[in-house]
């Protein structure tokens, strides 16, 4: 049994290709499965304690800013012990621009750790399983020496109500880390962000993210490693991973993006990019 919610666009959620930034998709989740949860007869859970894991998001059309709202369909695909797997489609303007799945767990904040889900609540979920196709994998591949390194700076609005980093905040910092590692290796690549000088435009297709472990708010940097998984005749994968010094993993991500050009159309990507890519090839 699917859930259905309607998402207002805000003007804020656009980039500067002028459509919603690949990033903004996942508020529409979190706003769609905050409402599936109160609308639910455990909405206990919100505050109670419930984690992302892991977002998986394929991204099939951009949104243009409108009047109308996202319409984001939610249904359970699983249920678990201590795991809630929800899918989404979200649609604007009768076109479906994406597709996700979401695994969340149950979380005591009282005794730092995930718990089983109760008899209550794993009955309801179960009782709104509805069969629902997993999304394709994603390339991943370690985050190697390859990679290059950029400092990520935690604000403190990034916070949420549980007082650590909202699980939407994540793509922010893996588009920044990404951005800024096009910047440094190439100032040609790098201009392919919707300038009006741009020959070209990357469109995020795939994008994954998984949660290891939470992230707080601190004066010090962390630091985001970019590298690349592999580039195709039109498109590239990178592999991400948020830490700090230390060498603890908060998160990791992959990213697929597609070299366009002005009009949308899948372009290839020039010679002259692979050359200084090679460095930062992953495995």
């Amino acid at each position: 049994m699917s859930f259905t919610v309607e998402v207002p666009l805000r003007w804020g959620d656009m980039d500067a290709q002028g459509h919603v930034n690949n990033a903004g998709f996942v508020d529409y989740l979190q706003e769609a499965r905050v409402d599936f949860l109160l609308a639910s007869p455990v909405p206990h859970l919100l505050g109670g304690g419930i984690i992302v894991v892991s977002h998986e998001i394929e991204y099939r059309a951009p949104i243009s800013y409108s009047s109308a709202p996202v319409v984001a369909e939610v249904k359970v695909a699983a249920v678990k012990g201590a795991v809630l797997e929800l899918a989404y489609t979200l649609t604007h303007d009768g076109n479906v621009a994406a597709v996700a799945r979401t695994t969340l767990c149950p979380y005591d904040f009282e005794k730092g750790g995930v718990r089983r889900l109760t008899p209550e609540e794993r009955g309801y979920f179960a009782s709104q399983l509805e069969p629902t196709e997993p999304l394709r994998p994603s390339r991943r591949l370690p985050v190697d020496g390859h990679a290059m390194e950029t400092s990520l700076r935690v604000r403190w609005s990034d916070l949420d109500s549980y007082g650590h980093v909202n699980n939407v905040k994540f793509f922010d910092y893996v588009q920044e880390g990404r951005i800024a590692f096009s910047e440094a290796v190439s100032a040609e690549m790098a201009r392919t962000r919707g300038q009006g000088t741009a020959d070209y435009l990357w469109m995020v297709v795939r994008q994954d993210v998984d949660y290891v472990t939470q992230l707080e708010f601190r004066m010090e940097p962390y630091k985001v490693a970019t590298g690349v998984a592999s580039i195709g005749t039109t498109s590239m994968s990178f592999c991400s991973e948020i830490r700090d010094d230390a060498g603890v993993v908060y998160a990791k991500a992959a990213t697929t993006v597609v070299c366009a050009d002005q009009q949308g159309r899948p372009a290839p990507i020039p010679d002259a990019w692979r050359v200084v890519l090679a460095p930062y090839m992953l495995g």
